[in-house]
């Protein structure tokens, strides 16, 4: 069974969550799974999930009582016990829903402070190949070299190749890193920075230069190239 969320409200704090990040409840469980996240913004996915579990809790119980209450059941002794103990628990869920919703908060307050943050500067936008290159690199990616002609190169899970000067390139802007505790011979683990991330998700969002043509080889944004 599928984890993504349906489209309708999951909790009360989805339109905040949405807000913080720019992005739909659905989406970002998306983004999760696929390990496209920052870590911020994983913690609230995760708190988001377990919250949305709570509300459900809420609901079931709730549903319960009414349905006691609904005049289906003789009114004995039995029913009296049933709707004590479904008191109990939805009062239980209730107190546990507040509690996951106070984690949720907690975890949403540093991504909210860093989108105010980046309020005050554009983010800057990837050219359609290099989104494709970190998406690559996102599911795994090793840096090999040749052992008899030298030749560098990243090979991502999918069996992809992206060439070293276009790995040099995203490596030096901040957007991926290698583990430089193996050796060359046997492959460098490769991966996408918490900025890498970040720039990812934002290139994806609709109206962005990820549904632009791709410019021309070895191309780079301005705003990237002179820092």
């Amino acid at each position: 069974m599928s984890s993504t969320p349906p489209h309708q409200a999951l909790t009360p704090l989805d339109q905040r969550i949405e807000a913080a990040t720019g992005h739909s409840i659905e989406i970002l469980w998306q983004h999760h799974e696929r390990g496209l996240l920052d870590e911020p913004t994983s913690r609230v996915v995760d708190a988001h999930r377990d919250l949305a579990k709570a509300v459900t809790g809420v609901t079931f119980h709730r549903v319960l009582l009414a349905r006691l209450a609904s005049g289906e059941f003789d009114v004995d002794a039995a029913l009296f016990t049933r709707i004590d103990r479904t008191v109990d628990q939805l009062r239980g869920a209730a107190a546990t829903r507040d509690a996951r919703q106070a984690d949720v908060i907690n975890a949403l307050q540093p991504v909210e402070q860093a989108a105010r943050t980046q309020r005050q500067g554009a983010a800057p936008e990837l050219a359609p190949a290099d989104v494709a290159a970190l998406l690559a690199v996102s599911q795994g990616a090793k840096l090999h070299e040749h052992l008899l002609t030298q030749r560098l190169s990243v090979v991502t899970a999918s069996g992809t190749r992206v060439p070293y000067s276009e790995f040099q390139r995203l490596e030096k802007a901040g957007l991926l890193q290698r583990d430089e505790s193996h050796p060359l011979h046997a492959g460098q683990p490769v991966t996408v920075t918490d900025a890498g991330r970040h720039a990812l998700t934002d290139s994806r969002r609709p109206g962005t230069a990820a549904s632009a043509p791709a410019p021309g080889a070895g191309s780079w944004p301005a705003a990237w190239r002179h820092r």
